[in-house]
């Protein structure tokens, strides 16, 4: 088979794809609905934003003092009041049955011994739920030094160190505004994959493969031609799913389209390499589909730093995410939505994104020749 680039061979291969799109309806939907789709569902599922703590309160000294250390955690936004029990052994019941997560224990002695500075309270927390119950001990901890700052303040004393915190590139904390960048990484890596791993599985369905293999249309020409239309559908997609992500869930965006657009091309086509290498080697579509959902799925969900902090991985388990390129996007898309930087800071995963797409390319072409030749 003739290695030389004939262009015109190239977007014959690419037209034939594109009238293959149009007639399948369904890929079409799966690849202009299911990005938006995904992203909306976990958009809204996904959230590490923990407010409106179901609390219940046992109030032994029943006092001013005691009823404003309550409406503090209330006010807090953080902790909602759901009853005041009689006793502690009520705790239990509804802890027990998930209607509370913590429960704020107040002494009889509360008001006298806070005169004094020695006041102690009790929070306890379910810890069945490990992050929730973290996160409430935190937000408990942060209100009761509030109170007590007051209570100082009131006596005309004063803590000699004072923190004065400042937020930069997610000033409201908002969870959905990392989740969201994060997501164009996950969602562009598994519908590239995906769509493109049934490319030549479809031609051994069909019986075509042994036609295509017997034209003079090099392997570069077809890998390129039927890459092609998906990486424009890609780009598409990004376009969608960014917009949707700013105007929609009103995540900003603080640095270039063009650059973003750039580094997506990349990533797609790398991604869609990939998914064609997937489809020469499994020559089934529902082979092709699982493998391509296990290859690029799991490793960009689970191992990318989207849902878990790498570094609170297993050593051997962080020296497998270096070779996720789901990664490293990840943290493109996030330094150009949220911090709005260049190729100044991205250029290490720029020059990643390349290898990546030589890389996906090259596996494409090389699996591709061992199947027509």
């Amino acid at each position: 088979m003739s290695d030389i680039v004939n262009w015109t061979r190239l977007m014959a291969v690419a037209r034939k794809e594109v009238l293959q799109l149009k007639r399948d309806r369904r890929s079409l939907l799966f690849a202009f609905a299911l990005p938006v789709f995904l992203l909306l569902v976990f958009g809204y599922a996904i959230a590490w934003d923990v407010k409106n703590i179901a609390m219940v309160v046992v109030d032994h000294d029943n006092s001013p003092a005691s009823r404003e250390l309550i409406d503090t955690m209330r006010a807090s936004g953080y902790f909602t009041v759901v009853a005041r029990l009689s006793t502690p052994a009520e705790v239990d019941a509804w802890i027990d049955r998930g209607a509370a997560v913590a429960a704020l224990t107040i002494p009889p002695d509360f008001s006298e011994r806070l005169r004094t500075g020695n006041a102690v309270v009790q929070l306890i927390a379910d810890g069945s739920d490990a992050n929730t119950a973290t996160i409430a001990i935190g937000y408990a901890n942060a209100v009761v030094f509030s109170f007590s700052q007051r209570v100082l303040f009131q006596g005309n004393l004063r803590l000699p160190l004072n923190v004065h915190s400042r937020v930069w590139y997610n000033e409201e904390l908002r969870s959905r505004n990392m989740i969201v960048p994060g997501l164009v990484a996950v969602i562009m890596a598994i519908i590239a994959a995906i769509l493109t791993s049934l490319t030549i599985a479809r031609e051994w369905d069909r019986g075509t493969m042994e036609q295509l293999a017997s034209t003079p249309v090099s392997r570069f020409e077809v890998v390129i031609g039927k890459l092609l239309p998906y990486a424009a559908i890609g780009l598409i997609d990004t376009a969608m799913i960014s917009a949707i992500g700013v105007f929609w869930f009103r995540v900003p965006f603080r640095g270039s389209v063009v650059l973003l657009f750039a580094m997506s091309l990349l990533f797609l086509l790398g991604a869609l390499g990939v998914g064609i290498f997937v489809s020469a080697a499994a020559r089934t579509q529902l082979l092709a589909t699982q493998a391509a959902m296990v290859i690029t799925y799991l490793p960009a969900f689970l191992l990318s730093g989207f849902i878990f902090a790498i570094e609170n991985m297993p050593a051997p388990l962080q020296t497998v995410t270096y070779l996720v390129p789901a990664r490293y996007f990840l943290v493109v898309t996030r330094g150009i939505f949220l911090k709005g930087v260049g190729l100044e800071v991205l250029g290490y995963q720029a020059l990643l994104m390349i290898v990546f797409a030589a890389t996906g390319l090259g596996l494409a072409m090389i699996r591709f020749r061992k199947v027509v030749e």
